[in-house]
């Protein structure tokens, strides 16, 4: 009997949240993508470190941040991503905001994909692809350099077989 692999997880980050939600695939127009999202959180396949809550809590739109507090499940703890988080920090200085005011969850994205053998979310894009880099790290940098599978929102649609 052949052993099947079991579906990856998705750490997603604010980025993402930000773009589904308030930019991009609006709920009230994606009504199909809701649904689909809906049945990976059911799945437990959509995850999220807790400070992506805090983060759009901060930024978010009203209707994104009623969103994360619908589905507050999804949002793993800090201390269970911590002591990872902090490592990938360490190794990635350069990762870090130098002007952030409060703690960023880009490494906790990748720690918990990391640690769950999953896949990052990002609408981020690699430092050599910007114009101007503010940071020398951004999460496809990190997940290119450790080995951690790193996709877009689209790229998770695209992967999950979605067609609206």
């Amino acid at each position: 009997m052949s052993k099947t692999t079991p579906p990856p997880i998705y750490s997603v980050d604010s980025s993402s949240f930000m773009d589904w939600q308030a930019r991009y695939y609006p709920a009230d127009v994606f009504t199909g993508l809701v649904a689909s999202v809906d049945a990976l959180i059911a799945a437990e396949r959509l995850l999220a470190p807790a400070l992506v809550k805090e983060e759009i809590g901060a930024v978010g739109t009203t209707g994104l941040n009623d969103w994360t507090e619908n589905n507050a499940g999804i949002f793993v703890p800090t201390a269970e991503v911590l002591a990872e988080a902090q490592a990938i920090q360490d190794q990635f200085a350069g990762l870090r905001d130098p002007r952030a005011e409060y703690e960023e969850a880009d490494a906790y994205v990748i720690a918990l994909a990391k640690m769950r053998g999953g896949i990052v979310v990002t609408q981020e894009t690699p430092a050599a692809e910007k114009r101007n880099p503010k940071r020398t790290h951004f999460i496809p940098d990190v997940c290119r350099e450790l080995g951690v599978p790193c996709i877009s929102l689209l790229g998770l649609m695209r992967r999950e077989g979605w067609q609206f």
